[in-house]
């Protein structure tokens, strides 16, 4: 871990990093062992040299976009388009497919290969089932901040948006081959994980590196990489990140994710510069609003701002468009979900349309 002083990292405010998680899937669309060909047996397109990995499974394959400049949502749809082409093109080239989602309705975890990579393997003797079940996909997005107690201010205060994200990408109703009755399974297999969920509130940068520091110094964590809260102040690249989205195959669906975070983080950042309080709320409230937005997804009543009302997804859709000034969330919200596109495919066409639907 970086020594003291890693709050240096914090230089730039408003660039852009996206990271997907995919599933390698065979001709039949469904999850297959893939990532030992396509991460380390064989070389990758230029824009992914440096920017593939694996996950736990080895059915999951991650990307991640060049450093995209502030302000620049046109860079981020090129980017973010020019990754998926790379990636789809090389899967290709070695016989698989590529599908994205929050849980792969097809994937049975127990008849899936698990990685070699020692971290993966030290994270399965700790964590036990919670982890040899963990099949789950994400949506990681990060906007740079330009000073650490401001990016750890923003994680606190983005928390309450976070239920607003996660019901608008709910996007992975099936685990392990059952319809589990949520919009977002993943959210609630991730979350068995250990630190993992909404985080508490960090008084500021120093409080947030002394717990960061604990966790690795007493061998709770082996970096802080397995810090996977739903939003965190990214020590390493000087970001906030927010963790919280389902996988999505529709591009446009996750440049809306990008649009709002991103819009956050700056409204946010000007909001602490003119030495705005805050409200830190109670974590076992955001968690209630967490758990609507799993279960009902965009069909969901969350608790406002002030935690002492519920306000429909669609109205909060609107106040959050007009005060930010974006409009893909709104998109998104009036299309269909995720999850339920999953289910209308599910229930007309069967299992193997399903799988189609999710193929980059």
């Amino acid at each position: 871990m970086d020594e003291r002083g890693s709050a240096d990292a914090f230089a730039r405010m408003g660039t852009l990093g996206i990271e997907e998680e995919f599933y390698v899937v065979d001709e039949d669309g469904r999850p297959t062992s893939g990532t030992d060909t396509l991460v380390y047996g064989s070389e990758p397109p230029e824009i992914l040299d440096g920017r593939l990995d694996h996950e736990l499974f080895k059915c999951v394959i991650e990307t991640q976009t060049p450093t995209i400049s502030a302000d620049d949502l046109d860079e981020a749809r090129e980017q973010l388009l020019a990754v998926r082409e790379a990636l789809v093109d090389h899967a290709e080239t070695h016989g698989y497919g590529i599908a994205a989602a929050g849980l792969h309705p097809a994937a049975k975890w127990q008849e899936l290969e698990h990685a070699e990579k020692p971290r993966y393997r030290a994270q399965l003797d700790r964590i036990q089932y919670p982890q040899h079940r963990n099949t789950t996909a994400g949506l990681h997005v990060h906007v740079g901040v330009d000073d650490a107690d401001k990016a750890v201010w923003i994680a606190n205060e983005i928390r309450w948006h976070l239920s607003v994200v996660l019901a608008l990408s709910a996007n992975s109703p099936y685990w392990n081959r059952m319809d589990t009755g949520l919009q977002s399974a993943r959210a609630k297999i991730f979350e068995a994980l250990p630190n993992t969920g909404v985080p508490t509130a960090f008084d500021d940068f120093d409080d947030f590196d002394d717990f960061e520091r604990t966790m690795v110094e007493n061998d709770s964590i082996d970096d802080r990489g397995e810090l996977w809260y739903d939003v965190r102040p990214h020590t390493g690249l000087g970001t906030v990140e927010v963790r919280t989205p389902d996988g999505q195959a529709d591009p446009d669906r996750v440049l809306a994710f990008v649009e709002y975070v991103h819009a956050l983080v700056t409204d946010l950042g000007a909001r602490y510069e003119d030495g705005e309080s805050g409200r830190r709320h109670r974590r076992e409230l955001l968690d209630e609003n967490k758990w609507r937005a799993l279960r009902y997804g965009q069909e969901t009543a969350l608790l406002d701002r002030e935690m002492d009302d519920t306000v429909d997804l669609g109205e909060l859709v609107d106040r959050e468009c007009e005060r930010l000034g974006v409009d893909g969330i709104r998109d998104v919200y009036d299309a269909e979900s995720g999850a339920e596109k999953q289910r209308r495919l599910h229930e007309e066409a069967g299992m193997d349309t399903v799988c189609a639907a999710l193929r980059l």
